[in-house]
Protein backbone atom coordinates (compact mmCIF):
# COMPACT_ATOMS: atom_id res chain seq x y z
CA UNK A 1 0.00 0.00 0.00
CA UNK A 2 3.09 2.26 -0.24
CA UNK A 3 1.94 3.30 -3.54
CA UNK A 4 0.38 6.63 -4.24
CA UNK A 5 -2.22 6.70 -7.10
CA UNK A 6 -2.63 9.44 -9.69
CA UNK A 7 -5.79 9.97 -12.20
CA UNK A 8 -5.60 11.92 -15.33
CA UNK A 9 -2.88 13.30 -16.71
CA UNK A 10 -3.85 15.93 -19.03
CA UNK A 11 -2.04 19.48 -18.99
CA UNK A 12 -2.31 20.28 -14.97
CA UNK A 13 -2.01 16.36 -13.77
CA UNK A 14 0.80 15.43 -16.29
CA UNK A 15 3.18 17.47 -14.37
CA UNK A 16 2.00 17.52 -11.44
CA UNK A 17 1.87 13.27 -11.52
CA UNK A 18 5.40 13.62 -12.33
CA UNK A 19 6.41 15.73 -9.39
CA UNK A 20 4.39 13.63 -7.85
CA UNK A 21 6.88 10.59 -8.87
CA UNK A 22 10.15 12.30 -7.70
CA UNK A 23 9.88 11.34 -4.45
CA UNK A 24 7.09 8.82 -3.90
CA UNK A 25 6.15 5.41 -5.68
CA UNK A 26 3.42 5.89 -7.78
CA UNK A 27 0.71 4.43 -10.10
CA UNK A 28 -0.59 6.55 -12.79
CA UNK A 29 -4.42 5.93 -14.35
CA UNK A 30 -5.75 7.97 -17.62
CA UNK A 31 -8.24 7.53 -19.75
CA UNK A 32 -6.70 7.63 -22.92
CA UNK A 33 -3.78 4.99 -22.44
CA UNK A 34 -1.50 6.38 -24.96
CA UNK A 35 -0.70 9.42 -22.29
CA UNK A 36 -0.18 7.28 -19.55
CA UNK A 37 2.50 5.43 -21.85
CA UNK A 38 3.76 8.91 -23.05
CA UNK A 39 4.32 10.07 -19.06
CA UNK A 40 5.86 6.66 -18.35
CA UNK A 41 8.47 7.70 -20.92
CA UNK A 42 9.42 10.97 -19.33
CA UNK A 43 8.90 9.70 -15.41
CA UNK A 44 9.31 6.20 -13.61
CA UNK A 45 6.00 4.82 -12.13
CA UNK A 46 3.66 2.04 -13.28
CA UNK A 47 0.34 2.49 -15.04
CA UNK A 48 -3.02 0.64 -14.74
CA UNK A 49 -5.72 -0.50 -16.68
CA UNK A 50 -8.82 1.27 -14.41
CA UNK A 51 -9.47 2.64 -11.85
CA UNK A 52 -10.68 -0.04 -9.49
CA UNK A 53 -7.02 -1.21 -10.14
CA UNK A 54 -5.26 2.12 -8.82
CA UNK A 55 -7.88 1.82 -5.92
CA UNK A 56 -6.93 -1.95 -5.24
CA UNK A 57 -3.35 -0.39 -5.12
CA UNK A 58 -3.48 2.49 -3.04
CA UNK A 59 -4.26 3.87 0.05
CA UNK A 60 -3.83 7.59 -1.19
CA UNK A 61 -5.20 8.34 -4.99
CA UNK A 62 -5.03 11.95 -6.34
CA UNK A 63 -7.32 13.57 -8.90
CA UNK A 64 -7.68 15.62 -11.86
CA UNK A 65 -10.12 15.18 -14.21
CA UNK A 66 -12.47 17.11 -16.24
CA UNK A 67 -15.59 17.73 -14.88
CA UNK A 68 -18.24 16.38 -12.47
CA UNK A 69 -18.91 13.28 -14.77
CA UNK A 70 -15.23 12.53 -14.82
CA UNK A 71 -15.14 12.70 -10.90
CA UNK A 72 -17.74 10.46 -10.77
CA UNK A 73 -16.85 8.00 -13.37
CA UNK A 74 -13.55 7.37 -12.20
CA UNK A 75 -14.70 7.20 -8.49
CA UNK A 76 -18.32 5.30 -8.46
CA UNK A 77 -18.11 4.05 -11.78
CA UNK A 78 -18.97 0.84 -13.09
CA UNK A 79 -15.13 0.60 -12.61
CA UNK A 80 -14.16 3.33 -10.21
CA UNK A 81 -11.83 3.49 -7.34
CA UNK A 82 -14.42 2.68 -4.41
CA UNK A 83 -15.05 -0.89 -5.88
CA UNK A 84 -11.35 -1.95 -4.41
CA UNK A 85 -10.10 1.03 -2.05
CA UNK A 86 -9.88 -0.16 1.96
CA UNK A 87 -11.50 1.83 4.51
CA UNK A 88 -8.54 4.59 6.31
CA UNK A 89 -7.89 5.08 2.34
CA UNK A 90 -8.15 8.74 1.22
CA UNK A 91 -9.08 10.67 -1.77
CA UNK A 92 -7.87 14.02 -2.97
CA UNK A 93 -9.55 15.40 -6.19
CA UNK A 94 -8.15 18.34 -7.44
CA UNK A 95 -10.49 18.61 -10.61
CA UNK A 96 -12.73 21.94 -10.44
CA UNK A 97 -16.17 20.77 -9.92
CA UNK A 98 -19.22 22.25 -8.55
CA UNK A 99 -19.46 22.37 -4.13
CA UNK A 100 -22.40 19.34 -4.34
CA UNK A 101 -20.56 17.01 -6.74
CA UNK A 102 -17.83 16.96 -3.55
CA UNK A 103 -20.38 16.68 -0.72
CA UNK A 104 -21.79 14.35 -3.05
CA UNK A 105 -18.82 11.85 -3.24
CA UNK A 106 -17.55 12.41 0.73
CA UNK A 107 -20.66 10.72 1.91
CA UNK A 108 -20.51 7.58 -0.76
CA UNK A 109 -16.80 7.50 0.23
CA UNK A 110 -17.83 7.73 3.82
CA UNK A 111 -19.94 5.03 3.86
CA UNK A 112 -17.16 3.46 3.28
CA UNK A 113 -15.10 5.07 5.85
CA UNK A 114 -12.75 6.77 2.97
CA UNK A 115 -12.26 10.13 2.96
CA UNK A 116 -12.87 12.14 0.37
CA UNK A 117 -10.80 16.08 -0.22
CA UNK A 118 -11.85 18.64 -2.43
CA UNK A 119 -8.54 20.06 -3.24
CA UNK A 120 -8.86 22.33 -6.13
CA UNK A 121 -5.63 24.59 -7.65
CA UNK A 122 -4.77 27.82 -8.84
CA UNK A 123 -1.59 28.53 -10.33
CA UNK A 124 -2.62 27.09 -14.21
CA UNK A 125 -0.14 25.08 -16.22
CA UNK A 126 2.88 26.88 -15.37
CA UNK A 127 1.93 26.00 -11.72
CA UNK A 128 1.56 22.78 -12.51
CA UNK A 129 5.10 22.84 -14.67
CA UNK A 130 6.69 24.10 -11.65
CA UNK A 131 5.55 22.26 -8.34
CA UNK A 132 4.29 25.83 -6.98
CA UNK A 133 0.61 25.85 -7.05
CA UNK A 134 -1.96 26.56 -4.33
CA UNK A 135 -4.26 24.38 -3.25
CA UNK A 136 -7.55 25.22 -1.91
CA UNK A 137 -9.41 22.45 0.47
CA UNK A 138 -12.48 20.97 2.22
CA UNK A 139 -13.01 18.12 3.85
CA UNK A 140 -11.72 15.78 6.68
CA UNK A 141 -8.89 17.54 9.03
CA UNK A 142 -7.01 14.47 9.73
CA UNK A 143 -7.39 13.48 6.26
CA UNK A 144 -5.63 16.79 5.14
CA UNK A 145 -3.11 16.66 7.51
CA UNK A 146 -2.08 13.28 5.79
CA UNK A 147 -2.93 14.52 2.27
CA UNK A 148 -0.80 18.09 2.21
CA UNK A 149 2.24 16.25 3.02
CA UNK A 150 1.84 14.48 -0.41
CA UNK A 151 0.61 17.40 -2.13
CA UNK A 152 3.49 19.52 -1.01
CA UNK A 153 5.13 17.73 -4.10
CA UNK A 154 3.71 20.03 -6.57
CA UNK A 155 1.85 22.74 -4.03
CA UNK A 156 3.76 26.08 -2.68
CA UNK A 157 0.78 26.31 -0.44
CA UNK A 158 -2.45 24.52 0.47
CA UNK A 159 -5.15 25.61 3.30
CA UNK A 160 -7.84 23.46 4.86
CA UNK A 161 -10.71 26.21 3.97
CA UNK A 162 -13.78 24.03 5.74
CA UNK A 163 -15.94 21.27 4.85
CA UNK A 164 -16.29 19.27 2.02
CA UNK A 165 -17.36 21.77 -0.57
CA UNK A 166 -15.80 24.49 0.55
CA UNK A 167 -12.51 24.10 -1.57
CA UNK A 168 -14.53 24.64 -4.73
CA UNK A 169 -16.00 27.69 -2.98
CA UNK A 170 -12.82 28.92 -2.48
CA UNK A 171 -11.95 28.28 -6.08
CA UNK A 172 -15.27 30.18 -7.54
CA UNK A 173 -14.24 33.29 -5.57
CA UNK A 174 -10.67 32.71 -7.04
CA UNK A 175 -11.98 32.37 -10.93
CA UNK A 176 -15.01 35.05 -10.15
CA UNK A 177 -11.60 37.17 -9.35
CA UNK A 178 -9.75 36.84 -12.15
CA UNK A 179 -12.50 37.52 -14.47
CA UNK A 180 -12.92 40.56 -13.63
CA UNK A 181 -8.63 41.13 -13.71
CA UNK A 182 -8.61 39.52 -17.00
CA UNK A 183 -11.30 42.41 -18.71
CA UNK A 184 -9.66 45.06 -16.69
CA UNK A 185 -6.53 44.40 -18.15
CA UNK A 186 -7.61 43.87 -21.82
CA UNK A 187 -9.61 46.79 -21.66
CA UNK A 188 -6.72 48.66 -19.74
CA UNK A 189 -3.99 47.29 -22.85
CA UNK A 190 -6.28 48.22 -25.45
CA UNK A 191 -6.98 51.97 -24.15
CA UNK A 192 -3.25 52.73 -23.88
CA UNK A 193 -2.53 51.30 -27.45
CA UNK A 194 -5.64 53.56 -28.59
CA UNK A 195 -4.90 56.43 -27.03
CA UNK A 196 -1.39 56.76 -28.21
CA UNK A 197 0.80 55.60 -25.04
CA UNK A 198 3.67 53.04 -25.04
CA UNK A 199 2.09 50.45 -23.60
CA UNK A 200 5.36 48.89 -21.96
CA UNK A 201 5.91 52.24 -20.43
CA UNK A 202 2.29 52.11 -19.24
CA UNK A 203 2.48 48.40 -17.60
CA UNK A 204 6.08 49.45 -16.21
CA UNK A 205 4.80 52.24 -14.08
CA UNK A 206 1.37 50.80 -12.88
CA UNK A 207 2.17 47.73 -12.31
CA UNK A 208 4.53 49.39 -9.33
CA UNK A 209 1.40 50.61 -7.89
CA UNK A 210 -2.41 49.84 -6.60
CA UNK A 211 -3.42 47.93 -10.27
CA UNK A 212 -0.17 45.66 -10.04
CA UNK A 213 -1.63 41.56 -10.13
CA UNK A 214 -0.15 38.68 -11.25
CA UNK A 215 -2.29 38.55 -14.21
CA UNK A 216 -0.35 41.90 -15.48
CA UNK A 217 3.04 40.77 -14.26
CA UNK A 218 2.71 38.02 -16.56
CA UNK A 219 0.06 38.24 -19.15
CA UNK A 220 0.55 41.79 -21.01
CA UNK A 221 3.32 41.06 -23.08
CA UNK A 222 1.61 38.14 -24.55
CA UNK A 223 -1.58 39.87 -24.95
CA UNK A 224 0.32 42.85 -26.44
CA UNK A 225 1.69 40.57 -28.96
CA UNK A 226 -1.47 38.67 -29.57
CA UNK A 227 -0.24 35.66 -28.42
CA UNK A 228 -2.65 33.24 -26.74
CA UNK A 229 -1.28 29.75 -27.08
CA UNK A 230 -0.74 28.84 -23.59
CA UNK A 231 -2.55 29.12 -19.80
CA UNK A 232 -5.82 28.15 -18.99
CA UNK A 233 -8.31 27.07 -22.11
CA UNK A 234 -11.13 29.37 -22.25
CA UNK A 235 -13.43 26.40 -22.23
CA UNK A 236 -12.10 25.80 -19.22
CA UNK A 237 -12.98 29.10 -17.94
CA UNK A 238 -16.55 29.49 -18.77
CA UNK A 239 -16.89 25.64 -17.27
CA UNK A 240 -15.26 27.01 -13.75
CA UNK A 241 -17.62 30.56 -14.27
CA UNK A 242 -20.64 28.39 -15.02
CA UNK A 243 -20.28 26.41 -11.41
CA UNK A 244 -19.54 29.71 -9.99
CA UNK A 245 -22.90 31.77 -11.52
CA UNK A 246 -24.81 28.79 -11.36
CA UNK A 247 -23.75 28.47 -7.15
CA UNK A 248 -24.55 31.88 -6.59
CA UNK A 249 -28.08 31.64 -8.31
CA UNK A 250 -28.78 29.00 -5.33
CA UNK A 251 -27.62 31.49 -3.23
CA UNK A 252 -29.80 34.45 -4.59
CA UNK A 253 -26.48 36.24 -5.01
CA UNK A 254 -25.39 38.67 -7.85
CA UNK A 255 -22.85 38.40 -9.91
CA UNK A 256 -22.70 40.45 -12.81
CA UNK A 257 -19.14 41.45 -13.40
CA UNK A 258 -18.75 37.66 -13.95
CA UNK A 259 -22.05 36.97 -15.74
CA UNK A 260 -20.94 39.45 -18.06
CA UNK A 261 -17.14 38.33 -18.69
CA UNK A 262 -18.65 34.68 -19.03
CA UNK A 263 -20.82 36.55 -21.96
CA UNK A 264 -16.94 37.72 -23.61
CA UNK A 265 -15.61 34.95 -23.12
CA UNK A 266 -18.88 32.77 -25.44
CA UNK A 267 -17.76 35.73 -27.97
CA UNK A 268 -13.98 34.16 -28.14
CA UNK A 269 -15.62 30.72 -27.99
CA UNK A 270 -17.85 31.93 -31.25
CA UNK A 271 -14.30 33.77 -32.63
CA UNK A 272 -12.35 30.14 -32.33
CA UNK A 273 -11.16 30.47 -29.75
CA UNK A 274 -11.91 27.96 -27.58
CA UNK A 275 -8.54 26.89 -26.85
CA UNK A 276 -7.01 30.26 -26.19
CA UNK A 277 -5.68 31.10 -23.06
CA UNK A 278 -8.06 33.53 -20.65
CA UNK A 279 -6.19 36.60 -21.52
CA UNK A 280 -7.37 36.22 -25.03
CA UNK A 281 -10.21 39.16 -23.92
CA UNK A 282 -8.14 41.45 -25.38
CA UNK A 283 -8.63 39.75 -28.70
CA UNK A 284 -12.25 40.34 -28.71
CA UNK A 285 -11.96 44.21 -28.45
CA UNK A 286 -9.50 44.03 -31.18
CA UNK A 287 -11.15 41.88 -33.55
CA UNK A 288 -11.99 44.57 -35.69
CA UNK A 289 -8.67 45.69 -36.30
Amino acid sequence: MSLKGFIGLGVMGFPMAGHLSKSHSIAVYNRTQSKAEEWLEVYEGKTVSSPEDLGRLCSEVYICVGADKDVREVISGEKGILNTMVSGSIIVDHTTTSSILSKEMSELCLQKEIAYIDAPVSGGQAGAENGTLTIMVGGNEKAYETAVLTMSCYSKFSNLMGPSGSGQLTKMVNQICIAGLLQGLAEGINFSKEVGLETKEVIDVISQGAAQSWQMVNRWETMSSDQYDHGFAVDHMRKDLGIAIEEAKKNSLSLEVTELVDKFYQDIQEMGGNRWDTSSLLRRLKKND
